[in-house]
């Protein structure tokens, strides 16, 4: 298959290439450009230009009744809270990733969720004087029409309830030009390109941490905060380098969506979740009576918000009808509405019977997708891949590339593995080999292979593809049906029955 595809060039648009800088204030980044029309919008005042809008002013700190709380059990035990009727809480022993003891200047992103929330409300627990930002994405109204009200009016309801609690100024940030032409633009273009891109590592990277810092460089925030499950450990001297460390939470951790940022990123970063587990960030937010303490956490893709992601693919790049032909004997089971719109690995959206189906491959010259009942056979899965574009915090490829461990998507599970540094394709920049200790069924080119050393995150990279010789195999009955100009020949689509009905 992938000899037949030989002929279509597939490059990987490079991602900027993170800078190892030392932090000065007030800070800079070093890889976007400037931003054309960013400006804030606060709840309190009217509307000011980026340019003149003078610093954020110092929140008020409300005195509160305290109850407080037993220290912290040992590790490995669940800490006791105590019940909801109990009143306010001292939340000293849960500032652990807040930095208490210091009074920082401190930017929160707020997104109206419990997470982001309860964030603020530690930071301002720690005597910190914070400002909440929220961030708001202007190309979600080319969808305006799906919707009877604007999409954000609600998280930006109970982001204004939760900052009013504690007398926290909130400032409303507009970046969709940098939204569209970081982010968007790229996802647009890489599924185009047949790979399947991460949004998140990308609005991490180049919006959250990127646009949005560069945007408020000049309010000289000491930190920016945010509701991530990670843990940033800086150096007490200003030239020492960050860590970025799992989480508490090895279910939410979110190390492998930060996995990408530059070094210069990750030193002005604050996640006070990062020593918390997803219960105690809900218990707390109930004991603290937060707007949202009850509202359910938010499933979709960063830069999408309400927006279906076929809606989205299918206004911004299309619909093209395409076969749907089985791998291994060539069947032409049914059509669908562009490859773009598939992965590797799905089952969801195919629609043909005798299942559960899966996609194992797609030609991308010829929109045709290649699908499997088999696709969890031993024999066809994949463990050494190439990854580009690499990134790490350190500035240089570890010293020790064997005892290595590796996250190739999102979630608790990590593999044992060891790299090896190889020419890249323009020769200017190191790509890897990466070969994992088990076999994995969905390594998807475009997605983020993260590393790590015990339970530091050391950097990450791009998956290019899955280069060796246990790729999934197309028959040549398929790839020759695949190369066909005119494919209303096939006729009707074959319908297979269930297997356990044969």
């Amino acid at each position: 298959m992938r000899r037949a595809m030989a002929a279509l060039p597939l490059r990987f648009p490079r991602l900027p290439k993170p800078e190892l800088v030392h932090l000065r204030t007030p800070f800079r980044f070093p890889v976007l450009p400037p931003l054309p029309q960013a400006f804030f919008v606060s709840p309190r005042a009217s509307s000011m230009s980026l340019a003149s809008s003078p610093s954020s002013s110092s929140s008020t700190s409300s005195s509160l009744p305290v109850l407080t709380l037993p220290p912290p059990p040992p590790s490995g035990h669940a800490p006791h809270l105590p019940s909801v009727s109990s009143g306010a809480v001292d939340l000293e022993p849960y500032l652990g990733c807040s930095m208490p003891g210091r009074r920082l200047r401190v930017a929160v992103l707020l997104s109206g969720g419990v997470d982001s929330s309860t964030a603020l409300r530690l930071l301002h627990a720690a005597g910190h004087d914070c400002t909440a930002f929220y961030l708001k994405i202007w190309f979600q109204e080319d969808f305006e029409n799906f919707w009877s009200e604007c999409p954000w009016d609600e998280d930006l309801k109970y982001a204004r309830a939760v900052c009013d609690q504690v007398d926290v100024p909130l400032e409303v940030v507009h970046l969709s030009d940098e939204y569209w032409n970081n982010v968007v633009s790229h996802i647009i273009s890489e599924y185009r390109s047949g790979r399947t891109p991460n949004p998140d590592v990308l609005c991490n990277t180049r919006i959250k941490f990127g646009a949005f810092l560069e945007a408020i460089a000049s309010m000289e925030f000491d930190y920016v905060a945010s509701g991530h499950y990670a843990h940033v450990v800086h150096s007490p001297s200003e030239d020492g380098p960050s860590i970025l460390k799992l989480s508490k939470d090895s279910i939410k951790d979110q190390t492998y969506f930060l996995s990408h940022l530059s070094q210069s990123q990750l030193k002005r970063l604050l996640f006070p979740l990062g020593c918390l587990r997803k219960d105690e960030v809900r218990r707390i937010a109930t004991l603290m009576d937060l707007p949202n303490k009850d509202r359910k956490d938010s499933q979709g893709i960063c830069f999408l918000g309400k927006v279906k992601f076929s809606e989205f693919v299918a206004k911004h790049i299309g619909e093209l009808e395409g076969v749907l032909l089985e791998a291994e004997t060539g069947d032409y089971l049914g059509n669908h509405h562009g490859f773009w719109f598939y992965t590797i690995g799905q089952r969801q959206g195919l629609r043909l019977s005798g299942g559960p189906w899966y996609v194992v491959e797609k030609d991308v010259r010829n929109n045709v997708v290649f699908v499997s009942r088999n696709y969890f056979s031993l024999d066809k899965r994949r463990r050494t891949f190439h990854v580009g574009s690499l990134n790490w915090f350190s500035g240089a490829l570890p010293e020790n590339t064997e005892q290595l461990q590796c996250k190739v998507r999102h979630g608790p599970g990590f593999y044992d593995c060891s790299i090896m540094a190889v020419p890249g394709i323009d020769g200017d920049e190191d790509n890897l080999t990466v070969h994992l200790s088990e076999d994995d069924q969905g390594l998807a080119a475009g997605q983020f292979a993260a590393f790590y050393h015990g339970d530091v995150c050391i950097g990450s990279g791009v998956i290019m593809d899955s280069w060796d010789e246990k790729c999934f195999p197309i028959c040549s009955k398929a790839l020759e049906i695949a190369r066909m100009e005119d494919k209303s020949k096939l006729g009707k689509p074959v319908r297979i029955m269930n297997l356990d009905a044969r």
